[in-house]
């Protein structure tokens, strides 16, 4: 807590230690934004604005077409769909309807959306056409419990606009479906009775990776997102002069909470691009002039490097944030010295509804002298996090175990999983699965994933450092290091490197660069060179991918 922690009130002068949770339910924001600020703009998307009062009518109308097929309190909403209007539309149109939020990866295939629909009941599948007709068709006419389609177009509500990213985008009208838009139509100017929607209940189901094992659905209650979404509007001063550039994927909990609900917490518009694409980002960066925005280090990586990002007017952006995959340090002091503005990092999973972790506005991460790694911040508002070792013991300061959070976003649980649930969340304390250290200053470090650890020699090298390492060199765009199995060794070091446009580099010299900076059982013993990196749609590097192939 802050008040552990005096030092810090440099950083946040006049912040509470703590915050209040200011409304039961996510629904209760977006009524206390209609009620205060109807006509200001919430949805911006490609030349089109939609207001906080246009957004409540249609979602009013979309509401009363769930409950008209039968839609009952408590039942799931299940979203199939890209970073388009919709999406906001049918999030508040389930809470108006008293259900739960299924937010599905829009890049997941037959056998992991049908996974979802099965694991979560879900009654209604809301999807875009195209995802329709390539994806779910076949999954939704087998055995789920889905009774409802609804299907919609990234040309639907379109501005004056078609941008390269939707060259190819054709409106087709599905069978067996129904059109959102024609909903909305029908229904416009009916209302529901508003739900009493209890802090506790579900507000989102948001399927982990599943790394691990099946994915599972995180329970996202109203108290977790409404607590995190003032933590965002409280540490980033996010007032409604501000806008928000939604580059998280909507699906994703950085995008539901760092774009969706923060949005009408404050409220303030959030600028959507159907699918992230550099330059498309760049064009709406310099249409809309945001100024906030969280983000997956590649996406940051991506902008840089497009080609057409030399000379463009990127200084709205002000309060940067980036979380979900390591921070290299010269990644940050690249950004800062080509785009102007330094990228705060932040921490957080799933399971605690986005933020445990976040570097204060104003001040910069410190980066650990022994490993390069850029801190993850100081836990936020009202969050307490433990390091413990193997045996559930805490550790001193600066050594390395577990991070063990507990707090007001962590979840109850996994969906319809108790044993999962109590070996994740014992006590209700949330087990991480995360290594890192907090410095004596109260600063912490994510070293990496437990099962990330390579045993090289009987010695433990962590990925992310030997990665930090190889973005200090000038030519490396991405890197990421797997351990790899070695007759002698047990296991040895691997690194895959992109490169930077331009520029070249082989594998001797960028062995040789890590062998005179890292101890020797550090560094790569090889390396191989690839165009992409294989990521999550999230932005995190798959190192599992990379583990599964074949040693050169």
């Amino acid at each position: 807590m802050y008040a552990e922690r005096p030092w810090l009130r440099q950083y946040l002068p006049g912040m509470p230690s703590d915050i209040e949770i200011p409304f039961e339910s996510g629904l209760d924001m977006f009524t206390a934004a209609v009620r205060t600020s109807a006509d200001r703009p919430l949805i911006h998307y490609f030349g089109r604005t939609l207001s906080i009062a246009e957004v409540d009518r249609h979602t009013d109308a979309l509401a009363a077409a769930f409950i008209e097929r039968g839609f009952a309190h408590g039942e799931r909403v299940a979203l199939y769909l890209q970073n388009v209007p919709q999406f906001v539309l049918a999030v508040i149109a389930t809470w108006k309807a008293g259900g739960i939020v299924v937010s599905v990866n829009p890049m997941n295939k037959g056998r992991e959306l049908a996974y979802v629909l099965e694991d979560s009941g879900a009654t209604v599948l809301v999807t875009l056409e195209s995802l329709y007709a390539e994806v779910a068709r076949d999954v939704v006419s087998n055995s789920t419990a889905v009774r409802t389609v609804i299907t919609t177009s990234e040309l639907d509500f379109l501005g004056d606009e078609r941008p390269s990213v939707m060259a190819t985008s054709v409106k087709t009208p599905q069978d067996g479906t129904l059109d959102l838009v024609d909903l909305i139509a029908a229904h416009d100017g009916q209302r529901v009775p508003t739900p009493t929607l209890r802090s506790d209940e579900v507000a989102f189901l948001t399927y982990t990776s599943g790394t691990t094992g099946p994915p599972k659905g995180a329970t996202n209650t109203h108290r977790n997102v409404v607590f995190n979404s003032e933590a965002y509007k409280t540490w980033m001063s996010l007032t409604p002069d501000d806008i928000v550039l939604g580059v998280a994927p909507l699906f994703h909990i950085t995008g539901l909470i760092a774009h969706l609900t923060v949005a009408l917490l404050v409220p303030m518009p959030v600028v959507l691009g159907y699918r992230f694409d550099p330059a498309t980002t760049l064009d709406l960066i310099e249409r809309y002039r945001p100024t906030f925005t969280v983000g997956a280090i590649t996406v940051y990586i991506a902008l840089m490097n497009d080609p057409s990002c030399a000379g463009r007017d990127l200084s709205s952006l002000t309060k940067v944030y980036s979380g979900g995959a390591p921070i290299a340090p010269s990644v940050v002091e690249r950004f800062e010295r080509e785009v102007g503005a330094y990228i705060h990092n932040i921490y957080g999973l799933t399971e605690t509804t986005s933020p445990s972790h976040g570097v204060p506005m104003g001040a910069r991460s410190p980066v650990d002298p022994t490993s390069g790694a850029l801190s993850v911040g100081v836990p936020i508002f009202n969050t307490v996090v433990r390091i413990i070792d193997e045996q559930g013991n805490d550790v001193p300061t600066g050594q390395i175990g577990e991070f063990v959070t507990s707090g007001p976003q962590v979840v109850a649980g996994y969906w319809n999983k108790p044993e999962e649930t109590a070996h994740a969340l014992p006590g209700g304390d949330l087990h991480t699965g995360d290594v890192g250290f907090m410095d004596a200053e109260g600063w912490f470090y994510v070293v990496d994933r437990k099962k990330d650890m390579i045993i090289a020699s009987g010695y433990k090298v962590w990925p992310r450092e030997v990665e930090d390492m190889l973005y200090q060199h000038a030519a490396v765009r991405e890197a990421a290091v797997v351990g790899v199995p070695d007759e002698y060794r047990g296991e040895t070091v691997k690194a895959f490197v992109s490169l930077r446009p331009g520029t070249s580099a082989d594998e001797a010299e960028l062995i040789a660069f890590c062998k005179e900076r890292m101890a020797a059982y550090k560094y790569p013993r090889s390396i191989e060179f690839v165009d992409e990196l294989p990521k999550t749609v999230t932005g995190k590097i798959l190192r599992r991918e990379l583990r599964t192939q074949p040693t050169s």
